[in-house]
């Protein structure tokens, strides 16, 4: 609806002030409340992401609810299989976790969905405002058959979103996914408006309570070696929420230690007009004040409005999720010395690797999304991820959510450092010395539009069949040897030095991504040029 995202500009205008505007907002929110307007549903990794008032409206999440009911209803055994329950009236018997991040009508929307579990019978656990990974470990403890997350992630402030679990906690999969995606936009057109009740049977559930229970029950965190770091007088602690929901988190789950500084925990959610993820930009904040302190430790987070992405920094050093995976890994295997395998997503700096390497580790490497490390993470695994961790800032391990889990970022990296006596700069610098650098670089180019889907991905997989081990590709003035070729997602192309390039296409826009990773920052260029011109045969 265009006036719907004429507004949502405005609102989206430098300067724009809630308190003296929020008219404009009410305008959207009562859209979004009474529009019967239908809206395209498309499930992506887990769920469906739309513009709060012309897209995410009451009326079409009824849908999206019904949807889901009905998938149930008219799942066979290889659904129910995927499901993981077997027939309907187990639906029925361990119910729905429910609940939201901090955006616009988090409530409203949950129960607009909530009144169509509730009138086929199905029992709803309302969390309220909540994280992703506690969703995800609520199904596990309640025993509960799926979970339902209002939440688009750290998308723009105009974005409402939802997630779907199955019963293992997990990302749901594309089985999962497209059946939700197809009986939604066929219900959609001719969907009636219903009146939620005022009054709703659910149950209300402390799911930060459950969380932390979670944790403790599966020892995904050393709480002890935490204990005395934590309130030992040594630590400065600055978490920065962005005004998402995992305020007052780390409070909880730390029991309030006086080292603990939280920034932007405001109901705002605008979330001040920044983009609400983990970015260099994002951690000024936590920055400022952890350069100015002169604790013996320091660690500073950042996260995003669902925490499952965290970035961090050391007071000297910024960490992002290439760099953490990396040293989260060695850890498991050094000092707690425990067996198992690395998963990282194809797109993930090779640092990893070469750590493995080292240690005999095996490395499993997937396609783009932490729904592809289920394999490795789910409770009868074999054999186990230590650590799972994707380069957009998302991570788990051994024991814990299949979810992406920032909180687990957090309470790891304060037991690496209680256990090492190391800050993570300190322990990333030693990986360094002894395993060598990698500079990972993103970058990408536009084709024409004839070529997004199908004609885009057979263009890129003839790459991975004309590149053979042992050629040599042409990089800037030199030349380098094919080591590895791998087409999990896309073409990646690893080199004897370690150096590498990934060639993906995106499965809806006219682009090409690529990713490349080399020794020497210099090369970056030339690394990317080099793909290029793979993709166009020169």
């Amino acid at each position: 609806m265009e006036n719907i995202s004429q507004l949502w500009k405005t609102v989206q205008t430098p300067g724009f002030e809630l308190s003296q505007n929020n008219n404009i907002i009410e305008q959207i929110l009562e859209f979004a409340r009474t529009s019967h307007a239908p809206a395209q549903v498309s499930f992506g990794t887990s769920g469906w992401r739309g513009e709060i008032g012309s897209e995410f409206t009451i009326r079409n999440l009824q849908v999206v609810g019904k949807a889901i009911v009905r998938m149930y209803r008219e799942a066979d055994a290889a659904l129910f299989a995927e499901l993981g329950i077997k027939d309907f009236a187990e639906l029925q018997k361990k119910g729905l976790v429910l609940g939201h991040d901090n955006r616009f009508l988090g409530k409203e929307f949950c129960a607009a969905v909530a009144h169509e579990f509730l009138q086929a019978d199905i029992p709803v656990f309302f969390a309220g405002e909540a994280t992703t990974p506690e969703f995800s470990a609520a199904v596990e403890m309640l025993d509960a058959a799926c979970a339902i997350n209002m939440t688009p992630s750290h998308n723009p402030n105009h974005y409402g979103g939802i997630k779907f679990n199955p019963a293992d906690g997990g990302p749901a999969d594309t089985g999962i996914t497209d059946v939700i995606t197809r009986l939604a936009n066929e219900m959609m057109p001719d969907h009636k408006f219903e009146p939620i009740p005022a009054e709703l049977a659910w149950e209300e559930l402390d799911i930060l309570k459950v969380y932390k229970e979670f944790l403790e029950k599966q020892e995904t965190i050393k709480f002890n070696r935490i204990e005395s770091l934590v309130n030992g007088g040594r630590l400065a602690l600055v978490v920065d929420h962005v005004h998402g929901a995992t305020r007052g988190r780390p409070g909880y789950l730390l029991n309030n230690p006086k080292c603990l500084v939280s920034l932007r925990t405001e109901d705002d959610p605008l979330f001040g007009g920044v983009a609400p993820e983990p970015s260099s930009k994002n951690l000024e904040g936590v920055k400022q004040i952890l350069d100015a302190s002169k604790a013996w430790y320091r660690l500073g987070v950042i996260f995003d409005p669902d925490g499952d992405r965290i970035r961090f920094y050391d007071g000297t050093t910024e960490i992002d999720m290439n760099a953490f995976g990396a040293i989260a890994f060695h850890y498991m295997v050094t000092w707690r010395k425990l067996k198992g395998v690395v998963a990282k997503s194809v797109a993930t700096s090779n640092f990893v690797n070469i750590i493995a390497d080292s240690l005999g580790v095996e490395v499993a490497e997937t396609p783009v999304g932490f729904k592809n490390f289920r394999p490795w993470m789910h409770r009868q695994a074999k054999p186990k991820a230590l650590i799972a961790f994707e380069e957009s800032d998302g991570i788990s391990g051994l024991n814990n959510t299949l979810e992406k889990d920032a909180q687990f970022g957090l309470l790891l990296a304060l037991e690496i450092i209680a256990v090492t006596g190391k800050n993570l700069g300190e322990y990333l610098e030693a990986l360094y010395t002894e395993c060598g650098r990698l500079y990972p670089e993103r970058s990408g180019f536009d084709v024409e539009r004839a070529m997004v889907g199908a004609p885009l991905l057979e263009k890129v997989q003839s790459i991975g069949e004309k590149v053979k081990i042992g050629s040599q590709i042409a990089v800037g003035d030199n030349s380098k040897e094919v080591k590895t070729v791998l087409t999990v997602d896309g073409v990646k192309i690893v080199f004897t030095d370690n150096s590498w390039m990934l060639i993906r296409p995106s499965g809806t826009e006219p682009k090409v991504r690529i990713y490349t990773e080399c020794l020497d920052p210099a090369e970056k260029d030339d690394l990317f040029a080099a793909a290029k011109s793979l993709f166009f045969g020169k």
